[in-house]
């Protein structure tokens, strides 16, 4: 248990969501163990006798998320409501704790599974094991950062913005990281044998972290050979996915569908749609951001437009499709597939961004980058056409 506290204390850094030494971790096993020594840890080891816990995980957030989640908390009375689609699936809102004691954080943690403290962080727990402590922290983040971007433009572009939020927003902007330029050396396809398809996906997965183009284990990645389509399991660390892809017939004929991604029906679609051959689903933040924007003030749709919105919508020239996580009516099954297999490319409304490649994934993961700096840029020009 200590091997995994150290690990996901670690990623909490590299990932660039924690400074140095900042997280503390702790896991139940046969003895309750931590990350590292602290003062705090004597008030957070009494939430293990009144949760239903095994593992926790706290850290103030590095800059610029600290800003952005304390300005946000110091807004609401009891909890953050984003719209995007991980807090609607995993979070549904985040409770504001405004005492760093046990009791205070034992009544919110039994609400929810990530808690934010002001001027402190976040803290989260997991049941199995600090990986979804890592997940529940890192989905706060994001939500917060997605929120945090899209409220400002509404706001600017509807004349209601205050001195407040933009001294806040400059100062936000200031500690952003600067995108990634460069692209990575990865293998050249077609590949035509299962341990070089292997190894190409686990290849991409890690640099799609190492971009930062998505945030906790959320996102997929699949290729299809010979009728088979490999892809990430349901849950899985793209930067950690030997031994965690599925190889799933596209006739059907093995179970193994029933533990790959969710998406895979929607993978499916499009191979069966297209030529492509690989597919790269991230979630990159200025890319969601911008695919939650829209000036249609009387839309009879809006507050569903995740699953309903009926407009033929673009940024950039990059089609964004409406659809929920997975099957369904209104799932983004139906939605995806036709929009990825006509571009190459598709955001699905506050989920994220699916770029396909004909034989590797040197083309699927070009797309990715610059479609992500190409919002993030596009989101910078209309804040200052509106300013």
């Amino acid at each position: 248990m200590k091997r995994l506290c150290d690990k996901y204390a670690t990623k909490l850094v590299t990932q660039g969501l924690a400074a140095p030494n900042d997280p503390i971790i702790g896991g139940l096993d046969a003895e309750l163990v931590w990350n590292r020594p602290d003062p705090r840890i004597e008030e957070f080891t009494k939430l293990f006798d009144v949760l239903s816990i095994n593992s926790l995980v706290f850290s103030k957030p590095a800059e610029p998320y600290a800003t952005i989640l304390d300005f946000l908390a110091g807004r609401t009375k009891s909890a953050i409501r984003p719209e995007d689609t991980e807090t609607r699936t995993f979070l549904h809102d985040i409770p504001i704790c405004r005492e760093f004691t046990a009791s205070a954080m034992e009544v919110n943690l039994k609400k929810r599974k990530a808690v934010i403290i002001p001027g402190e962080g976040i803290i989260s727990c997991g049941t199995v094991s600090p990986e979804q402590g890592f997940v529940f922290y890192s989905s706060t983040i994001f939500a917060c950062f997605v929120l945090f971007f899209s409220d400002y433009l509404n706001k600017l572009r509807n004349k209601t913005l205050d001195d407040e939020y933009r001294e806040i927003f400059q100062r936000v902007v200031k500690n952003l990281p600067q995108p990634h330029t460069t692209l990575p050396q990865q293998v050249s396809g077609p590949f035509t044998d299962e341990d070089t398809v292997l190894a190409a996906m686990a290849e991409s997965g890690r640099h799609v972290v190492g971009y930062g183009l998505v945030d906790s284990f959320f996102g997929n990645i699949s290729y299809k050979l010979n009728g088979t389509v490999y892809i990430s399991q349901t849950g899985s660390s793209l930067e950690e996915l030997e031994g965690c892809i599925d190889p799933c017939p596209m006739d059907g004929s093995a179970t193994t569908g029933l533990t790959a991604s969710s998406e895979l029906s929607a993978h499916e679609d499009v191979y069966r749609r297209s030529n492509y051959r690989c597919i790269l689903h991230g979630h990159p933040k200025f890319s969601v951001i911008m695919s939650m924007y829209c000036d249609k003030q009387d839309c009879p749709n809006r507050g569903k437009c995740h699953i309903k919105c009926t407009e033929c919508r673009t940024v950039e020239g990059i089609p964004i499709v409406p659809g929920e996580v997975g099957t369904g009516p209104t799932g983004l099954c139906n939605t995806l597939p036709p929009a990825i297999a006509s571009s190459g490319s598709a955001i699905v409304h506050g989920h994220g961004l699916f770029t396909a490649g004909l034989n590797d994934f040197n083309k699927a993961f070009e797309r990715l980058l610059d479609i992500e700096n190409q919002c993030r840029k596009h989101y910078f020009n209309m804040v200052k056409s509106y300013e």
